[in-house]
């Protein structure tokens, strides 16, 4: 839920810049209807707001929230081996030499969600789209949108990473972990993102049993499953490797044929503001996250 348009992107950068406190608080009751509490916050956007003005201003957050200083960190965890390899990085989309690119690859800024350019088939391509589309997101000032200090990057940097294959040529399962105090509890599952109009999204639990967290969820028959994925044991085991300083983190993996990538670690998902979380889930997962204790 981040709005893009130019009076109200100002509005925010101005907001953002003169008090983000009074900047989530205004956000928050725009998108929820209600007053933000941040004395005693319960429910988990209440929780995140709470943690954009008193935790991710941290180090150690800014360098997970950045996607090429994460690879560092990843790589410290042991778990270097399911990093997606890098081709190249560059400062800006004039640097890229696009007939050097393999055929199939992915374009992502370092910070933020979205402006990713996927291709795969550069025969295909429209590069100067593409390179309209990079400039146009790399002039963000994506921490100021809704006061996610995480993504004041000092360096940005589009990265160029390797295509992802599936076996069908359909775009690859997301797997979000939702991690509370270094807990892996529940992993929402995106099938069909890019490709359907509505893409399917369902909360499994570590024993892939589905949670009605969500509408579809909820809407589900009785009986609905899907098909455990070989490795999924592990993901978990990941993520909660990954998820062990923090309070609360998304952690994001694909998983191909039993073989593990890592996407990305997220502190602050759709900034705090989701209004299309269901209200029972909003207060669970609120529940979850034990706060830390800082002044």
């Amino acid at each position: 839920m981040i709005f893009r348009s130019k009076p109200n992107l100002w509005f925010r950068y101005l907001l953002t810049t003169l008090s983000p406190r009074w900047s989530v608080r205004v956000l928050y009751r725009h998108c929820h209807h209600k007053k933000l509490n941040l004395d005693n916050p319960q429910t988990m956007d209440e929780k995140i707001q709470w943690l954009k003005l008193h935790y991710c201003q941290q180090d150690i957050v800014k360098q997970c929230a950045d996607k090429y200083r994460v690879r560092e960190y990843v790589e410290s965890c042991g778990l270097g081996h399911i990093l997606n390899p890098l081709v190249a990085k560059y400062h800006s989309a004039k640097e890229i030499p696009w007939p050097d690119l393999p055929n199939k690859f992915v374009l992502k800024w370092n910070f933020g969600d979205g402006g990713n350019v996927i291709c795969p088939d550069k025969s295909k391509l429209d590069i100067p789209a593409a390179v309209r589309d990079l400039n146009k997101f790399g002039k963000l000032k994506f921490h100021l949108i809704s006061a996610e200090p995480q993504y004041d990057i000092a360096e940005k940097l589009i990265l160029c990473e390797e295509f992802i294959e599936t076996a069908d040529g359909h775009a690859p399962v997301d797997y979000k972990f939702y991690c509370f105090n270094g807990k892996a509890e529940y992993v929402l599952c995106c099938y069909g993102r890019g490709e359907r109009e509505k893409p399917a999204f369902y909360f499994f639990d570590r024993q892939w049993k589905l949670q009605r967290l969500n509408k579809q969820g909820k809407d589900a028959p009785a009986d609905f499953t899907l098909p455990k994925p070989e490795g999924m044991e592990q993901l978990f085991e990941y993520a909660e490797i990954l998820s062990k300083p923090f309070p609360f983190v998304r952690a994001d993996f694909y998983l191909e044929n039993g073989k593990p990538c890592f996407g990305e670690l997220t502190f602050t998902p759709g900034g705090g503001f989701d209004s299309g979380r269901l209200p029972e889930t909003d207060l669970l997962f609120g529940s979850m996250i034990k706060l830390p204790d800082i002044k």
